[in-house]
């Protein structure tokens, strides 16, 4: 039995700690070996939000509420990644990385990694993933009523201990799209009853290219996401303006009567399938990034809630610019 005067004493637990010193030392449990030893691709935090501040020449920093989860990879040997003691460092970098203005949102998630692997020098390779909310200013078609639409932006960048790394930046946007099928459907049974109240055919064609017919609409989900290279570096307005290319028309929070009618007139004439909207997307890619490298990886899915069906429709395609070239030529 060990007496007030020694050294040491039983806590509640059982546990022995020190009566001269005010600290405890506790075993660090994470540098121990696991039961299963088995590597892990991935561990981390998930969902570590902070304030970003994006310049802009001559305006005022964009502002983002933007979201983080952050990743080291764990060997076999290792029971766990130093979180309990890490997580508020890396908490702190994200602090420190984002006081002031950055001038791209990859440049900052490539200075995380590069941060994760200087921290956790058990680990082969760090990740972070970043998305953040971005309000885009526009005008209504008709009325030009000033609104705001609300575009998902995203920031990927994976690194190695050997210095190989992968950086993406992508945007997702929402957008109507009109169903070619349908629409064609209609056409035929208009162009049926047109011919039975005894409209001449010549007539009956000139009616089917100036209406708009009827389909059913989905709310589509338009989504790029572009390599960035040394060399290259793409703007997010420009990918933003890719993902929106394969939608029949945008939305608008805010509609006058006469802008309802551009916007479901307009989508009504451009009816496009989700196959459509992905290579329209992969097109317009080509189109704008005419001094990208053949080796740039660039990732298109069009997601296509339907309106008179239970499930929905998606299309992608992942591809190298020089394979889209190719295609397209």
């Amino acid at each position: 039995m060990i007496s007030g005067k020694d050294t040491a004493c039983k806590n509640h637990k059982g546990l022995y700690h020190s009566r001269k010193s005010p600290y405890v030392m506790l075993p660090d449990v994470q540098l121990s070996k696991p039961d299963v030893e088995i590597g892990l691709s991935r561990v981390g935090a998930k969902g570590i939000r902070k304030l970003v501040q994006v310049k802009r020449a001559g305006k005022r920093p964009v502002i983002l509420i933007a979201t983080f989860d952050v990743y080291v990879d764990l060997p076999s040997t290792r029971k766990g990644v130093n979180l309990s003691r890490n997580f508020e460092a890396v908490d702190e970098v994200i602090e420190n990385l984002v006081k002031e203005p950055i001038e791209n949102i990859e440049d900052l998630n490539i200075r995380i990694v590069d941060e994760l692997l200087k921290r956790h020098d058990y680990a082969t390779k760090a990740e972070v993933l970043m998305d953040a909310e971005y309000i885009l200013r526009k005008k209504t078609p008709s009325s030009n009523q000033q609104t705001q639409e609300v575009i998902m932006i995203l920031s990927e960048a994976v690194k190695w201990r050997n210095g190989e790394k992968r950086v993406y930046i992508g945007a997702e946007v929402h957008g109507i799209t009109a169903c070619p099928c349908a629409q064609e459907l209609i056409k035929a049974y208009s162009a049926e009853k047109l011919e039975e109240m005894g409209i001449s055919p010549d007539k009956i064609s000139k009616i089917m290219k100036s209406i708009p017919f009827a389909t059913h609409n989905q709310r589509g989900k338009g989504f790029v996401k572009v390599e960035v290279g040394d060399d290259f570096r793409p703007r997010i307005e420009d990918i933003i303006e890719i993902a929106k290319s394969g939608m029949s028309y945008e939305i608008y929070e805010i509609l006058k009567r006469e802008d309802e009618l551009e916007v479901v007139k307009e989508a009504h004439l451009n009816p496009r399938f989700v196959e459509d909207a992905v290579r329209l997307m992969a097109k317009k890619a080509v189109e704008t990034f005419t001094s990208a490298p053949d080796d740039v990886r660039i990732y298109f899915r069009q997601i296509n809630e339907e309106s008179i069906h239970q499930h929905d429709v998606i299309a992608e395609r992942t591809a190298t610019m020089g394979e889209l070239r190719d295609e397209l030529s």
